[in-house]
């Protein structure tokens, strides 16, 4: 069986999930660009397509990935800290189920190149792959991008709340996202 057909057959945490098991994965064993997220949201779940919401759109804006790109496997792996809808929590989603990265990650990861960029988008991720990190805020991980590469990039999630953050934050706009675009065209 496929790495991938072990991931979509996993029922690892099943009783945790209110809406049903649905593992949102997309990988290749070519793709130079590693998205790490958060979980499924709601559309995702439904749709079982990654970042198929307007998060998904913030951050192709962000990256200057077209639809075509990013959904291409071979080129963009993504693959989020928890692969599965987690259920709504009071002001958004539950956090990423734990089980998820220490089941799956190591493997998919293995099968990716070693030259990779990862952009780890939102907290969950960047506690996992920077732990020595954790004491910085995400707004002071992002300003620091410079820091993790050229293996990762911090990023926060592109939810709309992030319209918020970069208002108060405009040095995003102006000092990372065009390091970020040009990461992403060099990793393809």
């Amino acid at each position: 069986m496929s790495l991938q057909a072990e991931i979509a057959a996993c029922r690892l945490c099943e009783r945790h999930l209110p809406h049903g098991v649905r593992p949102v994965v997309s990988f290749s064993s070519t793709a130079r660009l590693l998205i790490i997220g958060q979980a499924p949201g709601s559309k995702v779940h439904e749709s079982g397509i990654p970042w198929d919401d307007a998060s998904g759109d913030r951050l192709r804006e962000w990256t200057g990935l077209s639809k075509d790109q990013m959904y291409d496997p071979a080129r963009v792996a993504l693959v989020p800290m928890g692969f599965c809808y987690p259920g709504k929590a009071s002001g958004g989603d539950k956090p990423p189920r734990k089980e998820c990265a220490p089941q799956w990650h190591d493997r998919v990861l293995d099968t990716l190149p070693e030259d990779r960029l990862t952009l780890l988008v939102g907290t969950y991720a960047q506690a996992h792959y920077l732990p020595a990190s954790r004491k910085l805020s995400m707004t002071e991980r992002v300003r620091r991008f410079g820091e993790f590469l050229p293996r990762f990039m911090p990023l926060p999630h592109p939810a709309w709340r992030s319209t918020i953050w970069m208002r108060k934050n405009p040095w995003f706009e102006q000092e990372v996202i065009p390091v970020l675009q040009d990461r992403v065209r060099s990793s393809l």
